[in-house]
C-alpha cells in the first residue's frame, strides 16, 4: 500500500489504485474555484489529478503537494492541455487533418500536424476564437486506458496515420495505452492534463514553423503550430513583451546590420562566416583567453580537423554520438575518417607522443579548435546552434591528488571571463550521471569519485545553484556547467569543467605518468571550456548588450 507524504510532514497510506483526485477530496480539498487543485507535485514531477499512485518501497513514503491555479508548476500541465484544445480547434477548421505530437517546450506548446492545405499566419486568428469556444464550454479532460491493440483500432478509426505508426514502432514495447477525450476530440495521449480548460487563463498562437516526422528529414514534412498559455493577461501581456524586446535583440538581426557575420546556402547550413567586423570582436575575445591561458600555465597546441573514425571509437564518441556526428569519410585504402567532433581525444595523442614524468603535471594543452556536429535543419539557429564551432578548448593531465586545485582553478578562470564581460547573473549546474542510464562508461566507483570531488569544489567556491541533476554528465564524466541568464533572463550553458577518470584509463586510451615511487600510474583529464563555443558566446553577446559591446 503506497504511502504519501503531505507538505506538513504528515504521512498516510492510500490503496494503490487510487487517483490524485480521490486523495484531494480525502483531504478535503475543494473541487471548484481559485482554490480547487489543477495538478500535483509528486515525488518532484507535475501529475494531473487523474494519475494513480506510484508504488513505494516498505517504510517509504511519496512526496506530493496538489497545486492550483497561478502556481508555476501547474504551467506545463496547463500549457500540454493548451496544446489540445489548439489541435481540437484546428481540426475543427480544417477537416482531415493528421495529428503527430504536441509537448510542451520553454514558456509555451507546439503541435506537430499535417492539415489538407498549408496552416498560415492569417488562419490564427480563426483559430484562436475557436480555442476560446472550447475553453469557455470547459469540457473536462477524460483519460481512458485501452489495451495496445486497442489503440491502433481507435487512431485508424480517427484516421490518424501518423499515430498508428508511432503505436507500432515507438510504443511497440507498450502493453496498455492511454487516450484523453474532450468533447468530440480524442487523441493519444499519457498526460498530464488539468481537470479542464477552464483552467487556461490566456493564450496567444506565436509563430508557424516546418517540421519532420520524429525529427527525420527523410520523414514527411508536417508543420508545427507554437503557443503560450499563462495563467492571468498580466504574465500573457509580460511574456509577450519579453519576446518583443527579444526580436529587437535578435542576434541574426543585429548580425547582420551590424555586418558582424553572415550564412550562406552554397557554404552550407550552420555554417558560420565571420565578418571583418566580427571577427574582430572574436580575435578581442581570443586575445584576452590567450593572456589568461599563459599567464596559467597553460601551453598551445594545434590539432587537424579530421581523425581517423578509430580514435572517436577508442573514445567512445563513436558511436555514442553518431546521431549528431557527420558521416565518417571513406578512403581509396578504405580506412574511414570523421570530422572532428571533439577535441580531447587528439590532445591524449599529444599527452601519449612520448613517455610522461609526475614532474611534467599538471600539464594543460590549449587550442582554440573547431570541431562539427550534425544537427537537425530544425534546430540550427543563427550562431547559438550550429554545425561547425570553435570551443576555446583545453585538458589538464594531473595526478590524483591535484585533481581538486585543477578544478579550481579551472572555475576561476571562468568566473574571470564571466566577471570581464558583466555577465553576473548565472547559476552552476553539476551534471551527474544517471545511475539508471546505460550511456555512461567506467565503474561505478569512479564516477562516485569524480561526482564527490567536483561537488567539494563547487560548494567550497560558494557556487550559486549547485545542485546535481542526474543524466546531465558528459558520457565520460560529471561535469559543472555555468548557465547565464542573458539581458531578457533566458538561460544558456555557455562555460563548462568536466572531470574524466574514463577516457586516460586502459579500456580507453590507456595514458600513463611515472610516479614518484617509479611505478606507472594512471593520470586524471579535465576538460574545459570557459566561453565554450566562440558562436555561441558571442551570439548571446550580441543579444545581451543589443550589440553595443562592453
Amino acid at each position: 500500500m503506497p504511502s504519501v507524504r503531505l507538505p506538513d510532514g504528515s504521512v498516510r497510506d492510500y490503496a494503490a489504485t487510487m487517483r490524485l483526485s480521490e486523495i484531494a477530496a480525502d483531504l478535503r480539498l475543494p473541487d471548484k474555484g481559485k482554490k480547487a487543485p489543477v495538478a500535483a507535485v509528486v515525488g518532484g514531477k507535475a501529475a494531473g489529478l487523474d494519475a494513480t499512485l506510484p508504488e513505494t518501497a516498505a517504510g517509504e513514503a511519496v512526496d506530493i503537494e496538489f497545486v492550483r491555479v497561478g502556481d508555476p508548476r501547474a504551467l506545463p500541465v496547463m500549457r500540454h492541455s493548451a496544446a489540445h484544445v489548439m489541435a481540437r480547434a484546428v481540426m475543427r477548421l480544417f477537416p482531415g487533418v493528421e495529428l503527430a505530437f504536441g509537448p510542451t517546450v520553454g514558456a509555451g506548446f507546439y503541435y506537430d500536424m499535417r492539415a489538407s492545405r498549408p496552416i498560415t499566419d492569417e488562419d490564427l486568428p480563426a483559430i484562436e476564437a475557436e480555442m476560446k469556444r472550447i475553453i469557455e464550454a470547459d469540457e473536462p479532460f477524460e483519460r481512458v486506458e485501452v489495451p495496445r491493440s486497442k489503440a491502433v483500432e481507435i487512431v485508424r478509426d480517427l484516421a490518424q496515420p501518423l499515430k498508428a505508426e508511432h503505436i507500432e514502432t515507438g510504443l511497440a514495447d507498450h502493453p496498455t495505452l492511454s487516450f484523453y477525450r474532450q468533447g468530440e476530440f480524442v487523441d493519444l495521449c499519457r498526460g498530464p492534463h488539468v481537470p479542464s480548460p477552464g483552467c487556461i487563463g490566456a493564450f496567444k498562437l506565436t509563430n508557424i514553423a516546418g517540421a519532420y516526422w520524429k525529427g527525420d528529414a527523410d520523414n514527411a514534412q508536417l508543420q508545427r503550430l507554437y503557443g503560450t498559455a499563462w495563467f492571468s493577461q498580466a504574465d500573457l501581456d509580460a511574456h509577450l513583451a519579453a519576446i518583443e524586446e527579444a526580436r529587437k535583440r535578435d542576434h541574426r538581426v543585429l548580425g547582420k546590420q551590424l555586418d558582424l557575420f553572415t550564412t550562406s546556402p552554397l557554404v552550407g547550413s550552420g555554417l558560420v562566416l565571420w565578418m571583418p567586423k566580427g571577427a574582430t570582436v572574436r580575435a578581442t575575445l581570443e586575445s584576452f583567453v590567450r593572456d589568461e591561458l599563459a599567464a596559467r600555465g597553460y601551453e598551445p597546441v594545434y590539432t587537424p580537423h579530421i581523425g581517423k573514425v578509430d580514435l572517436y571509437k577508442i573514445s567512445g564518441h563513436y558511436p555514442y554520438y553518431s546521431d549528431s556526428q557527420f558521416k565518417p569519410i571513406a578512403m581509396s585504402d578504405d580506412e574511414q575518417y570523421l570530422l572532428k567532433p571533439m577535441n580531447c581525444p587528439h590532445h591524449t595523442m599529444i599527452y601519449k607522443a612520448r613517455p610522461r614524468s609526475y614532474k611534467e603535471l599538471p600539464l594543460r594543452l590549449a587550442e582554440f579548435g573547431t570541431v562539427y556536429r550534425y544537427e537537425q535543419s530544425g534546430e540550427l539557429g543563427g550562431m547559438t546552434r550550429v554545425r561547425g564551432f570553435t570551443q576555446d578548448d583545453a585538458h589538464i593531465f594531473c595526478m590524483p591528488e591535484q585533481v581538486e586545485q585543477e578544478v579550481e582553478g579551472c572555475i576561476d578562470f571562468t568566473l574571470k571571463v564571466l566577471e570581464s564581460l558583466a555577465f553576473d547573473n548565472f547559476r552552476v549546474r553539476l551534471g551527474f550521471r544517471d545511475p539508471a542510464s546505460d550511456k555512461y562508461v567506467g565503474p561505478p566507483e569512479r564516477w562516485d569519485e569524480a561526482e564527490a570531488a567536483i561537488e567539494r569544489v563547487a560548494k567550497r567556491m560558494n557556487l550559486p545553484g549547485c545542485e546535481p541533476e542526474p543524466g546531465e554528465a558528459a558520457f565520460y564524466g560529471p561535469k559543472i556547467d555555468f548557465v547565464v541568464h542573458d539581458s531578457l533572463g533566458r538561460e544558456w550553458q555557455l562555460g563548462t569543467v568536466q572531470l574524466d577518470y574514463n577516457l586516460p584509463s586502459a579500456e580507453r586510451f590507456a595514458l600513463e605518468y611515472i610516479g614518484a615511487d617509479n611505478g606507472r600510474h594512471t593520470p586524471v583529464m579535465i576538460h574545459r571550456a570557459p566561453l565554450g563555443s566562440m558562436e555561441r558566446f558571442v551570439g548571446v553577446l550580441i543579444a545581451h548588450y543589443a550589440g553595443a559591446f562592453p
